[in-house]
């Protein structure tokens, strides 16, 4: 079907976002009426949502500005047996305090794209509510009877596992039943009508779909969208250094939590064939502004990447940390100057005099490991207030600070970070 009477089949459309639909005819329908609620589901797998999740917010996002009601689902549940879809092995098994540190981190990124006031405000709940409830036997009986093994077989995620020899869990095996159940128990207390997801969750989906027709009887929808990639072929999301997650500067083990300016330059670095494919998926321009941006050519096309990171910065982070972020790039590139936005790491006088060029690396994120500082320092990319790095454990002098006690290390001409003696 090429053209559509709801807004928010043509705002799905037109940006990209649709891969499958259950009935795309009848889902059009639906949305030109005043009942339209759907949602997705969140794990809680680690404390931030990275920006791979960020197509699902955005379609969210969509829903509600075209008058749907969206509904935040936190897998507060479903997180203890953990989502088997696109996954070789197992996940580890995350204790309770765990699932409920990681919930308190994930949630507080959809106010920033959501409204959770007015007429069809948000909602966000956690279907631990329910599962945690669920007795096994009734489970079984009641919702059991609705699913044959032959068909879970069937399911990409467990046709891969079973043909690659590598063990699935019973625990892994259930989950299509407790996602279906989620879409089910939504239907009952919300009137949930649409489950959204990406083209991995589509069999999960079905299963949710299908379930609550059996049960209430109810005509619902499903929609996913496609797999984002960049034009290079790489994983949407995915960065030398690892995944770009959401929220700001929060640490997590050895990984980082990125910055604005992180999230900014991580957008402003975006290939110059994926301007407008990301212009369309990742922010509220209009569709003919978006058409200009994209046909820019030369150098010029860097500044629809700059507009694409201004606008994407903005929608998480606010437009005083999109400003400050694109002020600190002019500085840091076109005026080689410190710029003091970039994310800066504090150490103590006994630390600073220790340091060294590889382990300042590591420090500041700029290397995963110090063969990986080895490597940048032999290939030139490795400065220190953009001199290059010859002596991978070359010192830390005084001369090397500024007259705010701060020396900036660099790798490449890209990536930046600011250490300061406290």
């Amino acid at each position: 079907m090429s053209t559509y009477q709801s807004e928010l089949m043509t705002r799905l459309t037109q940006r990209g976002f649709l891969y499958q639909c259950t009935d795309e005819k009848a889902l059009d329908i639906a949305a030109q009426k005043d009942n339209l609620i759907g949602y997705i589901g969140f794990d809680c797998t680690a404390p931030s949502l990275h920006v791979g999740s960020l197509v699902q917010i955005m379609m969210l996002r969509h829903l509600q500005q075209s008058g749907g009601q969206p509904i935040v689902l936190l897998g507060g549940g479903t997180t203890k047996v953990g989502d088997p879809t696109d996954k070789d092995k197992s996940r580890p098994i995350l204790t309770h305090d765990a699932i409920q540190r990681n919930k308190d981190g994930i949630k507080q990124v959809f106010s920033k794209f959501l409204d959770f006031d007015g007429p069809n405000a948000a909602i966000m709940v956690d279907n631990a509510e329910w599962l945690d409830k669920l007795g096994y036997i009734e489970f079984l009986r009641d919702m059991g009877v609705h699913f044959t093994v032959n068909r879970m077989v069937a399911l990409e995620s467990v046709k891969r596992r079973l043909e690659r020899e590598q063990p699935m869990t019973f625990l892994e095996f259930n989950y299509t039943l407790l996602q279906s159940y989620d879409f089910l128990e939504l239907n009952r207390r919300y009137g949930c009508n649409l489950q959204l997801g990406g083209s991995d969750q589509w069999g999960n989906i079905i299963g949710g779909a299908d379930l609550t027709r059996r049960v209430e009887g109810n005509e619902v929808y499903g929609f996913t969208t496609p797999l984002i990639t960049t034009s290079s072929g790489g994983k949407m999301g995915k960065t030398a250094e690892g995944a770009m997650w959401l929220n700001a500067d929060v640490a997590w083990g050895e990984q980082f939590v990125k910055s604005p300016y992180d999230y900014w330059q991580f957008w402003r670095n975006t290939e110059d064939a994926d301007v407008g494919k990301f212009l369309r998926l990742f922010t509220d321009l209009s569709l003919d502004e978006i058409k200009k941006l994209e046909a820019l050519e030369g150098a010029e096309i860097n500044q629809a990447k700059a507009r694409l990171a201004n606008e994407a910065t903005t929608l998480l982070h606010g437009a005083d940390a999109a400003r400050s972020a694109e002020e600190t790039a002019k500085t840091t590139f076109e005026q080689g100057g410190t710029a003091q936005g970039l994310p800066t790491f504090d150490v103590s006088t006994d630390e600073y005099s220790e340091l060294t060029a590889i382990a300042s690396a590591v420090l500041t994120g700029l290397a995963a490991s110090n063969g990986e500082a080895r490597r940048h320092v032999k290939a030139g990319a490795l400065k220190i207030n953009d001199e290059k790095v010859t002596d991978p454990f070359q010192k830390f002098t005084d001369q090397d600070l500024n007259s705010d006690r701060v020396v900036k290390i660099s790798v490449g001409k890209k990536k930046h970070a600011l250490i300061r003696q406290a």
